[in-house]
């Protein structure tokens, strides 16, 4: 499986814009895209359409934009996401979880952050990031981090709770509103009461 990663170096841009969909990685491969069809209709379906020279520099700048991407995307390739958490990042996992139990959000917010430096592929450490926003009174962006977690691969393990956090972040905006609306109470009707008097 790891060896197949590496036939994405084929096509420039394409390691970084489909192994961590990177848009950078995406212009590079569209513009790979690009320039490689006007060298290909300038050639066979409209050769007259350009001088042979001009052609002969499409091919050449197609030919060195493949080759410097290709350069450079194996000299950086995307490493593999890791399975498992490594020491460091435990260990920075639990310092966050502590400082979160602890009520200390200043703390607990600077040891997620580190560790998802460390690990950005860590559904756990990016749950508990956006549980300390909710806690925190950010709602906008830890309903934006859930959603980002939830549309990731990371987040498939931990869906039952995304959904819960969903619903404590919507919790409070339906006690808003419930608090903003006015409560109609029924009148009594005191006609019917007289009625039932002098029936008595």
């Amino acid at each position: 499986m790891h060896a197949l990663r590496y036939v994405t170096l084929v096509w420039p841009g394409l390691p970084w814009a489909w192994l961590r969909g990177s848009v950078s990685g995406l212009v590079l491969a569209l513009a790979f895209a690009v320039s490689i069809d006007i060298a290909l209709v300038t050639t066979f379906i409209w050769p007259g359409l350009v001088e042979l020279p001009l052609t002969v520099g499409l091919w050449t700048a197609v030919g060195v934009l493949w080759l410097v991407s290709a350069v450079s995307a194996a000299a950086a390739f995307p490493p593999p996401l890791a399975v498992a958490r490594s020491a460091e990042a435990d260990e920075l996992f639990v310092k966050a979880r502590d400082a979160y139990l602890a009520r200390d959000w200043l703390q607990a917010e600077a040891r997620i952050r580190d560790l998802l430096k460390a690990a950005p592929t860590d559904g756990e450490a990016q749950l508990l990031h956006a549980t300390l926003m909710r806690r925190t009174g950010r709602p906008n962006e830890a309903r934006r981090a859930l959603d980002q977690l939830a549309r990731s691969d990371s987040g498939a393990a931990w869906l039952h709770e995304i959904a819960m956090e969903l619903r404590r972040l919507a919790a409070p905006a339906a006690a808003d509103e419930d608090a903003q609306s006015p409560t109609v109470l029924p009148l009594r009707d005191e006609s019917h009461e007289g009625d039932t008097r002098v029936a008595a």
